[in-house]
């Protein structure tokens, strides 16, 4: 059995937190676990680095966290808070001499191909070579695959209406984004040590777990211990810890989690 690192680079909703324009109690809160960039996750793989998601702040994450290499990504979908910062990783595919690697399913590529057309257009100006992105992608679906020696099980999930990935890596599974857990992924979650699952605020939401929902695939899941992410400005750290149950607690920005394989 071996172990890694996973890092939480980015706990926080669409908007981020502070969110912009916003003088709320957790807005303007001094305490950093109050401050929370958009999703994102860093992961030691035994043979490399791995992302999941590239938030708009990822440059700002990667320097947090002193992060020198990055071999791969996997995406969970292609909303704009999970994959606006990919040219962040510009920098790591010249340095490296190799393509960064990107994982998705194929409706995600074509989103990342639209939004990013210059990385991808072979027709696009190339002013120097270091103008354009070292990127190649991987297609993937439900099944397991290796990558960089982690095995790595996508999770069906559905974000309102929109079919994403969550992924288990070891006894760590990673769920954001997601308002409903389809019968045939559940399975896929037993016998966690970590969950690590949206859940956006106290009220219902459309396309995200909120704290009441959350709570309840725990109860089912029943893993040793649960982080909250893709939280917003309206659940304040200490206060939301203060009333969650024994075993679940509200992630932050920088959290490390150690997974097995």
């Amino acid at each position: 059995m071996s172990a890694g690192e996973i890092i939480l680079m980015g706990t926080g909703t669409s908007v981020g937190v502070p969110v912009a324009g916003c003088d709320c109690d957790v807005c303007l809160s001094e305490n950093p676990k109050n401050k929370r960039y958009r999703s994102g996750v860093f992961i030691q793989a035994p043979e490399g680095n791995i992302l999941i998601d590239t938030s708009p702040e990822l440059r700002l994450q990667l320097i947090r966290e002193r992060i020198k290499t990055v071999h791969a990504v996997l995406f969970t979908h292609g909303h704009a808070d999970h994959i606006y910062g990919l040219d962040d990783l510009r920098i790591y595919g010249h340095r490296q001499e190799a393509a960064v690697l990107l994982y998705c399913e194929d409706v995600v590529e074509q989103h990342l191909r639209n939004s990013f057309s210059y990385a991808f257009d072979s027709n696009s100006p190339r002013p120097h070579k270091f103008a354009v992105p070292r990127f190649e992608f991987r297609s993937i679906n439900m099944e397991p695959f290796s990558l960089l020696g982690l095995p790595v099980q996508p999770i069906r999930l559905l974000h309102g209406q929109l079919p994403i990935l969550g992924f288990r890596l070891g006894n760590v599974a990673f769920c954001t984004d997601v308002s409903e857990i389809p019968e045939e992924s559940w399975p896929l979650l037993e016998n966690l040590d970590t969950l690590i699952i949206d859940a956006l605020r106290n009220s219902p939401h459309p396309t995200h777990f909120n704290v009441e929902q959350a709570l309840e695939v725990v109860e089912r899941v029943k893993p040793q211990r649960t982080y909250f992410t893709h939280i917003s400005h309206s659940l304040e750290y200490e206060e939301t810890n203060a009333i969650l149950p024994e075993g679940v607690e509200l992630a932050y920005d920088g959290l490390r989690v150690t997974y097995q394989i």
